[in-house]
């Protein structure tokens, strides 16, 4: 069947330039997403907060630098919290340019955890398409959510079932998974090394409990991410033993893999239900071995006793336990599975098909 190039406006997160690591794990599904539609023929306009950059692989894609400042992310806040906007906000910059850009394009594809978007999609002529990258944090997104899932559950789009069980949806959801470019990743078939634990960190991701299954072992932990709470940080590094903790920071993909990859195992640890779980497959596309909560999208990716372990949410004996049997998984087991359920080429493909399903039948691929 003919492909037909689609018109698409990509709206980036509002919490922080791309590059800057605040945005997460939406960074990297963005640039692999972008990538992967540019090689489907179709074009791409990208909106984004000031000093975004995007790699050279993505060069064909347009983008527009819109100033203002950082949207406060739904994870720093509490379930009941309000909508708060700020006025000079880079949220409604991004979201002015897109419903006019949006007039003469095929789609607008939201990246962003925001109200204003979703509550935009029923009001505005553009078609509005919302890949969602988080649980229900957030009493009100839960319910716009929702909302919008009776009126046009086209318009919806989730990384794992977990994370779509968190709301109320009406119908089976539209479920995409992730995509990673592998070529960015090199195999290792020798583990050995050190353990690692990659995120922000921030106490939603569980650090300490890594740290503790390191300590338990006699072990070091290489940890990698944004430093988000360093009070947070401090109050781990006091309760263990000098030494159990490497802090790396955040790394580029390139930096990253190049270390991740030398580790014998990646330890899982969040504390809440997370959408996905890039740091687990950007392990695996390595060849390393997970150990991880049974929480969340983890709990999807990986295939315990082949790829790694689930092991029951913040039982730290149990995962100790299973990170001194990780020798027992056959790494190419885990690089053979990102391959087969995880690229950005099938990735966009996912997305690709759930737009063209979703565009209003009046409205014709405007080439």
């Amino acid at each position: 069947m003919k492909t037909t190039s689609l018109k698409l406006v990509l709206v980036s997160t509002p919490i922080g330039y791309l590059g800057s690591g605040k945005g997460g794990g939406v960074e990297l599904t963005m640039r692999s997403l972008i990538k992967g539609l540019l090689s489907l023929g179709h074009k791409i306009t990208l909106l984004a907060p000031q000093g975004s950059v995007l790699p050279s692989d993505c060069s064909a894609a347009e983008i527009r630098h819109v100033p203002g400042i950082d949207q406060p992310s739904w994870q720093h806040q509490e379930v009941s919290a309000p909508v708060v906007i700020p006025p000079d906000g880079v949220l409604l910059g991004l979201w002015e340019q897109a419903l006019e850009l949006g007039k003469e394009s095929d789609a607008v594809l939201n990246f962003s955890y925001d109200w204003l978007p979703i509550w935009l999609t029923p009001r505005v002529e553009p078609d509005l398409f919302h890949l969602i990258s988080m649980g229900a944090v957030s009493q009100v997104m839960k319910t716009l959510i929702s909302e919008l899932s009776k009126s046009d559950p086209s318009r919806l789009a989730f990384h794992t079932y977990r994370q779509a069980s968190d709301y109320e949806l009406f119908g089976e959801p539209v479920v995409l998974g992730n995509g990673f470019d592998l070529n960015h990743y090199d195999f290792q078939p020798l583990g050995g090394g050190p353990l690692g634990w990659a995120g922000r960190v921030a106490p939603e991701k569980g650090l300490e409990d890594a740290v503790a299954v390191a300590a338990a072992l006699g072990d070091r932990l290489l940890v990698w991410g944004v430093m988000e709470d360093p009070e947070y940080a401090k109050k781990i590094e006091s309760n263990f033993p000098p030494g159990t903790i490497d802090w790396r920071g955040f790394l580029s993909t390139a930096e990253l893999q190049s270390q991740l990859r030398t580790c014998r195992a990646l330890l899982n640890t969040p504390k809440w239900n997370e959408a996905y779980g890039n740091v687990v497959v950007e392990a695996m596309a390595c060849g390393v071995p997970v150990v991880a909560y049974d929480r969340g999208g983890p709990g999807e990716l990986i295939n315990s006793g082949f790829t790694g372990w689930l092991v029951p949410p913040d039982d730290v004996v149990a995962m100790t336990e299973a990170a001194s049997q990780v020798g027992m998984i056959d790494r190419k087991e885990c690089r053979n599975w990102v391959e087969n359920s995880a690229s950005h080429d099938g990735f966009a493909r996912r997305v690709e098909s759930w737009i063209k399903k979703g565009i209003s039948t009046t409205k014709f691929p405007k080439g």
